[in-house]
């Protein structure tokens, strides 16, 4: 069930989280916040699924416009922004998007997930995991129109352990929108996470049902988020139909006519939908 509020609650909420019209303009790498973070923590009780304003709550030009979203192979999406930033997501290089990016984002679970060779016409290239073993990457970037951000996730090691913090969901902030990439899952969320993450309005959801993680885990993350768009990627054995069986009427399903799809605030599913885009 979606969560909607007066454009006066709204900003109310966002006086409360300290977030304005003014730090949404803010292009300093730092200083904009996440408004994806902002509305969600005001009311922590609350479960969000998605928020769709009954009208702009930002200026014109930050709420206006369709992004674009391409499948291009495995777990790389290619994102174009009404701004015209344009993202891959886990770019390892070999699922090309049709020009050069503005940002690429890497997971190192495997080498289909990051390359440490990019194009050096790729002006930001944003790892999911630190130099120092261990220690959390930290993205929180603008980039034109879009906010990127990270929250970090343990993975299982090659060794059989676990090394903490080496997976990102890497999260684009654009035209009111949240998108999240949920990179190479391998756990469940805490609660913590959740609360990093904010809303999504748009995830990405790996669906291989082992190489990640379990279909019924991956289901549960899904149903948690409640996000509006769900969009599978990371299928590998299993066919699709297996993950799709684990959600009831609460959810549609479609199959999309071509790999890519847009969205828009406006045009968000008021029920949540998972979108097989082609060539998955």
């Amino acid at each position: 069930m979606m969560l909607r509020f007066p454009v006066f609650a709204v900003f109310f909420l966002l006086a409360l989280a300290g977030w304005s019209v003014a730090d949404a303009q803010e292009n300093s790498s730092r200083s904009q916040p996440s408004q994806c973070q902002a509305i969600a923590q005001s009311l922590p009780k609350a479960t969000f699924a998605s928020f769709s304003p009954p009208g702009p709550i930002l200026a014109k030009d930050a709420v206006n416009g369709d992004v674009k979203i391409t499948f291009l192979g495995h777990a790389t999406f290619f994102i174009e922004t009404p701004g015209g930033v344009s993202i891959a997501t886990d770019f390892s290089g070999t699922y090309p998007p049709p020009y050069t990016p503005t940002a690429v984002t890497m997971n190192k679970a495997h080498p289909t997930h990051y390359t440490l060779t990019p194009d050096p016409a790729i002006k930001y290239v944003l790892h999911g995991w630190s130099d120092t073993p261990g220690e959390p990457a930290k993205v929180h970037l603008s980039v034109g129109d879009t906010l990127i951000r990270n929250v970090v996730t343990d993975i299982r090691s090659w060794s059989g352990g676990v090394e903490p913090n080496g997976n990102s969901i890497f999260i684009f902030e654009v035209a009111g929108l949240c998108i999240g990439h949920l990179g190479h899952l391998h756990f469940e969320l805490n609660d913590k996470q959740y609360a990093e993450i904010g809303r999504l309005d748009v995830v990405m959801v790996p669906v291989d049902g082992g190489l990640t993680m379990g279909a019924d885990s991956m289901s549960r993350v899904v149903k948690r988020l409640r996000s509006s768009l769900i969009l599978p990627m990371h299928r590998w054995g299993p066919p699709v139909d297996q993950f799709l069986a684990l959600f009831g009427p609460d959810f549609d399903v479609a199959y999309a006519p071509s790999a890519s799809t847009t969205v828009s605030l406006k045009t968000l599913p008021r029920k949540p939908l998972i979108y097989v885009l082609k060539g998955l």
